[in-house]
């Protein structure tokens, strides 16, 4: 039927030809603005993650007053260790190892978070990222719980410590690889994906250094060198965390993505 009076209407028009009240407009607008808030948070947990360990690593060191706490020598693991204590050779005794475990709880849990809510990572390619960050997460987590005291390497629970060593070396290195591979779909800049590639390669290498210094019985620099496995990719973690949050904010303004 043909009607003169019929017109085409939009969607958001009444048939009145008054618009809705702004309904449809709404629901765009709050479709937009989510993934945007996402990828803010996202950005954010991946800054805040490092910063909670090396916050907790330089209070906890700065309580151990005698003998003064080096980096370069003692291990990560003594600041967690209340004691008096031996292991190794060294003697551990953190008056503030409760800060220290805290740190270790809550960075790799922070970061997990932080993957787990970044955009452009789907099917495959996302679990490909859950499952290092899953390792840190839980690293942090048993290095929380089982403190790398000599009394723990005799009672058993030394093991679990190992493993989360271990666990969170290896999980925070591959994420940064991972990240690196993947930074079309992140949504990182190519120096950024490639820092991220090369600060994971760094931070294997120096864990098998740091194996290979204990297993001999040198110990030198072992503090130093442990810490080569784990700064890389927390710094890089922070890189990756604000180019997320700038690109959460420049996807905020009108017309851009």
């Amino acid at each position: 039927m043909n009607d003169k009076n019929s017109e085409v209407l939009a969607p958001d028009v009444h048939p009145t030809g008054q618009h809705w009240p702004e309904q449809n407009r709404t629901r765009e607008d709050q479709s937009e603005k989510r993934p945007t808030a996402l990828r803010r948070i996202s950005g954010a947990l991946l800054i805040a993650g490092p910063l909670v360990y090396f916050v907790a690593e330089f209070i906890a060191a700065a309580a151990w007053a005698d003998p003064p706490y080096s980096y370069t020598y003692h291990f990560i693991s003594n600041l967690g260790v209340h004691g008096p204590s031996v292991l190794f050779g060294q003697y551990m005794y953190s008056p503030l190892a409760w800060v220290m475990n805290t740190g270790f709880f809550v960075f790799g849990i922070t970061i997990f978070a932080g993957v787990a809510m970044l955009r452009g990572l789907v099917g495959w390619r996302h679990w490909l990222t859950l499952v290092p960050a899953t390792m840190l997460a839980a690293g942090g987590i048993l290095l929380a719980l089982f403190p790398g005291s000599g009394e723990a390497m005799n009672d058993g629970t030394g093991e679990f410590h190992s493993m989360g060593a271990f666990a969170g070396f290896v999980g925070g290195n591959v994420l940064a690889i991972f990240l690196g591979v993947m930074r079309r779909r992140v949504g990182l800049s190519l120096k950024i994906g490639r820092t991220q590639t090369v600060l994971g390669c760094l931070g294997l290498v120096a864990m098998v250094g740091y194996l290979v210094d204990i297993i001999s019985g040198a110990n030198v620099l072992v503090g130093l060198v442990e810490r080569g496995a784990v700064y890389p990719f927390l710094t890089g973690l922070i890189c990756v965390g604000v180019a997320t949050v700038n690109r959460g904010r420049r996807s905020a303004q009108p017309g851009r993505e």
